[in-house]
């Protein structure tokens, strides 16, 4: 049996592998990126933020991710790349063999170097997906309808 890949543990290299290949999927989001370690070398890593669930559920599919990389990276794998499975709201009710045939497809279109666009900024500069402030009143420090 192949040796399992081991585990990303610096933030700085889950920065770089946000800026490889990303490809998305139903249950999860794949970025890969080549670690310039030795050749054979697969790392993986896995985020779920707390928009997913509270910690029972993010850890259950943590665990579900860790068991889906150590059975497909050694056989599909990128050599040489690190790996990072970002959940996605979906990836907890998905069915195991989904999340595998979809990891499958994912590493063969990283593989081919045909990932998804990168995310951008929009055009008023903000991140995506956060909001504008309130809009203040006359004096900048209450919204307009406030005491009304």
């Amino acid at each position: 049996m192949p040796n399992r890949p081991s585990g990303l543990s610096r933030r700085a290299d889950y920065l770089a592998a946000n800026r490889g290949v990303r490809v998305a999927r139903p249950g999860f989001v794949l970025l890969a990126r080549p670690n310039g370690l030795d050749p054979q070398t697969m790392r993986y890593g896995i985020t779920v933020t707390k928009k997913i669930g509270n910690a029972v559920v993010r850890n259950r599919i943590k665990r579900r991710f860790r068991e889906l990389l150590w059975a497909i990276l050694p056989e599909c794998g990128l050599a040489g790349h690190d790996h990072v499975l970002i959940g996605r709201d979906g990836g907890v009710e998905r069915d195991f063999e989904t999340l595998a045939g979809e990891l499958r497809a994912a590493l063969n279109r990283a593989r081919d170097g045909k990932g998804d666009p990168p995310r951008g900024r929009n055009p008023r500069g903000n991140a995506r997906g956060r909001r504008k402030p309130a809009t203040t009143g006359q004096h900048g420090n209450a919204p307009k309808d406030a005491g009304r």
